[in-house]
C-alpha cells in the first residue's frame, strides 16, 4: 500500500492533468471540444509568433508537444484510457501554434486562417493523420494533431504567397 503523501500526490497530479488537458474543463462540458478547445491555442500561437528565431520556435512547439503528450497521457489514463477521449483538448491547443510556424506576427485574419486550416485538417484527418492515432498512449492523442497542424502551416504559407502574388493583401498587410 503506497504512503498518504504518494496517493495524494499522484490524485492531486491526477486532477491537474485532467483540469489542463480538458482546457480548464471545455473538453469535458462544451460541444465540439476539440473546436473550441482549439481557441486556448491562439494566444499561444501569438506568443510564438513574437519569437524572432525559428530555433526558437521549434524548440517552443518541441517542448508544446512533449508536454501535451504527457498530459495526455496521464489524463487518459483517469478517464478509463481510451486511445483518444473526446475531452481531451490539450492536443488541440498544444499544437496549434505549429500552423503559424515561420509566419512572423500575427493578425485577427492569420490567426482566423491558420484556425481554420488547423480544425479543417483535424477533423479531415487526411493521410498519414488516422495512422499517426495509433501511436500508443499521449503520442497517438497528439501526433494526428501534430500532423494536421504541419498541413495548416504548409497551407497558411501557401495562401499567404497567393495573396502576396495576386496583390490581395488579405494576409498580408
Amino acid at each position: 500500500m503506497l504512503p498518504m503523501t504518494q496517493t495524494v500526490s499522484a490524485r492531486f497530479y491526477d486532477r491537474f492533468a485532467l483540469w489542463i488537458a480538458t482546457g480548464i474543463g471545455v473538453g469535458l462540458f462544451a460541444p465540439a471540444p476539440g473546436t473550441l478547445g482549439s481557441l486556448w491555442g491562439l494566444p499561444l500561437a501569438i506568443l510564438l509568433g513574437t519569437l524572432q528565431q525559428p530555433i526558437s520556435q521549434l524548440a517552443t512547439i518541441a517542448a508544446l508537444i512533449l508536454v501535451a503528450v504527457v498530459i495526455a497521457s496521464r489524463a487518459a489514463g483517469v478517464l478509463g484510457g481510451s486511445k483518444d477521449p473526446q475531452a481531451i483538448v490539450i492536443d488541440e491547443f498544444a499544437i496549434l501554434p505549429i500552423a503559424y510556424f515561420g509566419v512572423g506576427p500575427l493578425d485577427w485574419k492569420l490567426l482566423l486562417t491558420g484556425w481554420l486550416l488547423f480544425r479543417l485538417f483535424d477533423i479531415t484527418k487526411p493521410p498519414p493523420c488516422k495512422k499517426a492515432e495509433q501511436l500508443p498512449g499521449g503520442w497517438g492523442i497528439v501526433a494526428d494533431d501534430v500532423v494536421a497542424a504541419i498541413y495548416a502551416c504548409l497551407a497558411l504559407h501557401v495562401f499567404i504567397w497567393l495573396d502576396a502574388a495576386l496583390s490581395l493583401d488579405w494576409l498580408n498587410s
